[in-house]
């Protein structure tokens, strides 16, 4: 299958069809994670090319889950979740914690800005973003450093105002908006173990 153009396609639906064969359900907002739900048995699964989540309400259901799997496909369990697609995990009796200060650090080199200065804000705010201003000189390079700051307002929600300001103008980027998503990687720079706390939860008393 691998170096086909109809792969990717072929190996979820293959893969989609074995989940709904042994009780699974398709999200409907999202078309790689994948529901279990049995009496008071629950369980999520992501999905992404040949990376796998799962997370369960018991270790019962984890292991029958992944014997299943194992049954059916040659894969590997990897343990407890520590990376997924650039996301850092940190277990503690606080819950987990989501970080993604690798992937930071990845876009200010790419940006050639892994020295530059820590700032407080991601957004002055003093000032409105102007859409006047010349037109920055390499404008796929400015749709690229939006779209990877995208991805990292998953953990950092106090960046995602000043990303959606960026994105109004990836049409047609200009001088001062390439300066808004720089000062956006100034403040990633100065806060690169911030990042997003999930904290346990009990179940519900009825």
């Amino acid at each position: 299958m691998y170096g086909l153009k109809q792969a990717p396609r072929a190996w979820h639906s293959r893969f989609a069809g074995f989940l709904l064969s042994i009780g699974f359900t398709e999200s409907k907002t999202d078309a790689s994670l994948f529901i279990y739900r049995s009496g008071s048995e629950i369980a999520y699964l992501l999905l992404y090319v040949d990376g796998i989540v799962l997370t369960t309400s018991s270790d019962s259901l984890l292991r029958r889950i992944i014997a299943s799997l194992q049954h059916e496909f040659a894969m590997k369990d990897l343990g407890q979740l520590h990376h997924f697609l650039g996301v850092s995990v940190t277990h503690s009796s606080d819950g987990l914690f989501l970080s993604q200060r690798q992937y930071i650090l990845d876009i200010l080199e790419r940006a050639g800005m892994q020295d530059c200065k820590p700032c407080l804000t991601p957004v002055d705010t003093c000032a409105k973003l102007s859409y006047n201003g010349p037109p920055v000189d390499d404008s796929s390079q400015y749709r690229s450093l939006v779209g990877a700051l995208l991805w990292i307002t998953f953990t950092r929600p106090d960046i995602v105002f000043a990303i959606q300001q960026a994105c109004l103008f990836m049409h047609d980027p200009r001088a001062p908006h390439l300066l808004a998503v720089k000062r956006i990687l100034h403040y990633l720079r100065g806060t690169l173990d911030h990042g997003l706390r999930l904290l346990p939860t009990s179940p519900a008393s009825l």
